[in-house]
């Protein structure tokens, strides 16, 4: 669902640039509540595996493809404010690096698949885990279930912003109708994909699942007919990954879906390209500000050989968005370390 340069009207888009540095800045704050030693460098990596596996698009109907947005999984792993950074993060290498979604488009972008996505899945998840039994399998169907409505969310939200600013005269109830329709489809693929990531996690280290935390219920006692609280036991349950190893495999796992997998992708449109084409909402694109970058469309120039190109091209894009994701979500829980301690 990268829009590129000419769908949205310049007011449009610029007001969705504010919108979305506006939600930036709220999520750089929010992010130092939930961000700590343990869980910074698990944001970093979660940009980058969100990043592999947008390069493997999935068939969803006859000449159409999806790929993850990744807005409900970044918010159950490390937090919404968080995972709205690291798809912003995300859309920010693809959009300079890569020249997949325009960059004066890149404010609805952020707003559309980032903020959007993030919203309405956290939303729904912690809902759901209010009404479900405690417990991880009731996490990994409200991951699922919360995944599945956030890519039509975002369908919706870029059809109200392409009614609003739209350079093509087209009807916006077609619009809206092949939207939510194909997006629906490909809400299934980002589901599952959500639910079994969150699901392996949770399998290795509870502890680091942002949607997961309070999930454990103290012990009771009865004491004198009444329950009270037992004790927090005094050593710590030995976890079954260390954050090293959870941090390395998947990193390796990002590289192999980016570097490998990635060549064994649906070659047919996107949702948005899709019904872009068949209604004629691409007839005023623009070239890409970044199309003579020597990343672009996931290639490396002067690579002839098409699955090496692709491959090293994914392989960088991994390695640059861990870097500049763990340099982001560091920087934020500096800051958090470095403030002033609140006294209660």
């Amino acid at each position: 669902m990268h829009v590129p340069d000419g769908f949205i009207d310049a007011p449009t888009s610029a007001v969705t640039a504010v919108v979305a540095a506006g939600a930036l800045a709220v999520g750089l704050r929010g992010a130092r509540r939930e961000l700590d030693e343990r869980t910074a460098p698990l944001a970093g990596l979660v940009a980058a595996f969100i990043f592999a596996v947008q390069m493997l698009n999935f068939p969803v109907a006859a000449g159409t493809s999806g790929h993850l947005l990744g807005g409900a999984l970044a918010a159950i792993l490390v937090g919404p404010y968080t995972g709205v950074l690291c798809v912003s993060v995300v859309l920010l290498m693809q959009g300079i690096l890569f020249a997949d979604g325009g960059l004066t488009a890149l404010g609805v972008n952020i707003t559309d698949m980032a903020i959007v996505t993030t919203v309405v899945a956290y939303a729904v998840f912690r809902g759901l885990v209010k009404l479900l039994p405690r417990g991880r399998r009731s996490v990994t169907g409200a991951a699922f279930v919360a995944a599945l409505l956030s890519v039509p969310a975002a369908a919706v939200a870029f059809t109200l912003l392409y009614a609003v600013g739209g350079t093509t005269d087209v009807a916006i109830g077609k619009v809206a109708g092949a939207m939510i329709g194909v997006h629906v489809l490909i809400g299934v693929g980002e589901a599952a994909i959500t639910a079994l990531t969150v699901g392996a996690v949770i399998a290795v280290r509870p502890d680091l699942v942002y949607g997961a935390r309070g999930l454990r219920q103290g012990l009771k006692l009865r004491v004198h007919g009444e329950l009270v609280d037992a004790p927090e036991p005094t050593a710590p349950v030995a976890a079954r990954t260390s954050r090293r190893a959870l941090w390395l495999s998947g990193l390796a796992a990002s590289l192999v879906l980016a570097g490998f997998v990635s060549y064994y992708a649906s070659a047919s449109p996107d949702g948005l390209e899709k019904v872009a084409h068949d209604h004629g909402i691409d007839s005023k694109t623009k070239e890409h500000a970044s199309a003579g970058s020597p990343l672009a469309d996931y290639g490396v120039e002067d690579v002839s050989d098409a699955r090496l190109s692709g491959g090293l091209a994914g392989v960088i894009g991994v390695g640059t968005t861990v870097v500049a994701g763990s340099a982001v979500f560091w920087a934020v829980r500096r800051r958090r370390t470095g403030a002033p301690s609140e006294t209660h």
